[in-house]
């Protein structure tokens, strides 16, 4: 990892602490949904575990997550890949909006060769507006971003938007939360999705994520086990087109 990264990590990190907040299990179903013809997801991993934090401060607040992908055939080496994002919102007194400052990268083990590429590092800033409940069951954020690729081919200058939020329902019994992303990036597959043509710039994400919090019940209140689900919408993400993409969850929250 460039230096410039752990200067980065420093300056969002220094004087807080880092402990995670949630540790998640996904059981992926994209294999079985997508295993035939041009939409086959014959090599994607069936399993991930995810590691969030987020903690707010009176500077504004910082979440990360890293996910980790393992492989489920016999010699796939376990870890097939990782992903982390981290970012860092700098609020000014109680104006409702704050700098957001962001940083994408990770490891990508795939297909039948078993070659391995990089995630591009992306390196994002731009205004982030936000929301809440006066008991914060409800919370909202709009970020609008401008993203740097430095090692895309075609156009290292693009832009993302990211919406978020969360949502607890029938006395937080229930939490429903999420993200959508929609961003402007080149990838090399893109290149052939139109009969030979440059494919479309534009990416779509979003996985929301429905959860049953065990800790609501009359003695299991000290239990951070939850069980859900999460769905992986997609458009010209995983491979050209649109995939919609389950998992079977679990996650303890610390």
């Amino acid at each position: 990892m460039p230096i410039v990264v752990f200067i980065f990590l420093f300056v969002l990190l220094s004087g807080m602490e880092s402990s995670a907040q949630n540790v998640q299990f996904h059981y992926d179903f994209g294999k079985t949904l997508y295993h035939s013809g041009e939409k086959s997801q014959e090599y994607r991993p069936q399993m991930t575990t995810t590691v969030e934090m987020f903690r707010p401060d009176k500077w504004g607040s910082t979440f990360f997550f890293v996910d980790m992908n393992y492989g489920s055939k016999p010699g796939d080496g376990g870890v097939l890949g990782a992903y982390w994002e981290i970012y860092r919102n700098l609020k000014f007194r109680d104006f409702p909006v704050a700098l957001h400052l962001e940083y994408n990268g990770g490891l990508d083990i795939q297909g039948p060769s078993g070659g391995s590429g990089a995630y591009d590092d992306a390196w994002l800033a731009g205004p982030d507006w936000s929301v809440a409940s006066s008991d914060f069951s409800k919370t909202f954020s709009l970020a609008v971003m401008y993203k740097f690729i430095p090692r895309n081919l075609k156009n290292p200058h693009n832009f993302q938007v990211t919406a978020a939020w969360t949502v607890y329902f029938w006395q937080k019994r229930f939490l429903f939360c999420g993200f959508a992303d929609f961003w402007m990036e080149n990838r090399p597959w893109q290149h052939t999705a139109c009969s030979g043509k440059d494919g479309t710039d534009f990416i779509f994400l979003s996985e929301p994520q429905i959860w049953y919090n065990f800790n609501t019940i009359k003695g299991m209140e000290d239990v951070g086990l939850s069980i859900g689900s999460e769905v992986e919408i997609s458009g010209n993400f995983v491979s050209s087109g649109f995939y919609a993409i389950p998992t079977l969850a679990l996650k303890w929250t610390f």
